[in-house]
């Protein structure tokens, strides 16, 4: 091997250290690599759970990453004797030249840090709400969700986020703290319904679609949310009465899945139209105008 440095020194008018240093790097690289491979895949023998094997994954790459960076520097600059000047000639114009970057870069340490969020959490940057799919050095992923849909279920695009964009936009977290989010749905029925039957139906039908807890689960949603300082003392379904222009607005709130929130509205308005429309008594309110006409003989009515 050591003539065959001397060999390509000659040839090429490089010296023999610079084809060393190359050497070691190659080495460095393959070892990285070949270790990264056979940790991946006794992470896949050992667990079967997907997204487990997501995190082991992207744990691996950033770990082979890091030591590649770490092993390299020591090789090529004579074990950081000068990386202190090199970075201090750079610095000043790698800040200008590249401050998209590395907020990017700066954005991903503070995920990796604070964790706002996690692969799998329903999240809403700016105008974009979607499904964390993927977090990278530069970006995050999202499965998009609304947009043109007039719901809460997929578009079928993927976003890419920049990781910049945590330093300027708010998030909102469909998960964080409170696994499930509070749906309300109003009913408006017209003054001459019989408004307590109404409320009486709406209170049987909210209970058979809201999500059912055990009373386990109960005081694990609420330890969960005191650690955040939220506090929902009753987690039951409720039913709220209010008067509008046009008739008794009956409004439904009751807790849901964010990926039930769809199907839940969607069975429970398919047994509200079912109930209300088989009782006489109970009519839906909609905007409408009256005319009434004056009689002959009548004296003109007074404003």
């Amino acid at each position: 091997m050591a003539k065959i440095i001397e060999w390509l020194a000659l040839m090429t008018g490089l010296t023999t250290a610079f084809y060393n240093d190359l050497l070691y790097s190659l080495a460095v690289i393959g070892v990285l690599w070949l270790l990264s491979r056979l940790f991946l895949q006794y992470v896949a023998n050992r667990k079967s759970d997907l997204r487990k094997q997501y995190q082991w994954r992207k744990f691996s790459n950033y770990a082979a990453t890091g030591l590649a960076i770490l092993s390299l520097s020591y090789i090529w600059f004579d074990g950081f004797k000068s990386i202190a000047t090199f970075l201090g000639l750079f610095s000043a114009g790698l800040v200008l030249a590249l401050r998209e970057p590395l907020l990017n870069i700066a954005g991903w340490a503070y995920l990796i840090w604070k964790r706002p969020f996690h692969i799998g959490d329903r999240i809403q940057v700016g105008d974009h709400i979607g499904d964390v799919i993927d977090i990278r050095l530069f970006q995050f992923t999202l499965n998009e969700v609304r947009g043109w849909v007039d719901a809460d279920m997929a578009t079928g695009r993927v976003v890419n986020i920049p990781n910049l964009k945590l330093f300027t936009e708010a998030q909102a977290n469909y998960n964080y703290g409170f696994p499930f989010v509070w749906q309300e749905i109003p009913v408006r029925i017209t003054f001459e319904s019989n408004w307590q039957q109404a409320k009486s139906i709406l209170r049987d039908v909210m209970q058979r679609h809201a999500e059912q807890l055990t009373e386990a689960a109960r005081e694990q949603v609420k330890r969960q949310s005191q650690r955040h300082l939220i506090f929902y003392e009753d987690l039951q379904p409720r039913l709220y009465t209010r008067v509008q222009d046009n008739g008794i607005e009956l409004t439904m709130r009751y807790m849901s899945s964010v990926l039930r929130r769809r199907q839940s509205t969607h069975l429970i308005w398919e047994d509200v139209l079912t109930e209300f429309m088989a009782r006489p008594d109970i009519r839906f309110a909609y905007p409408t105008t009256r005319f009434y006409q004056q009689d002959e003989g009548q004296a003109p009515l007074k404003n």
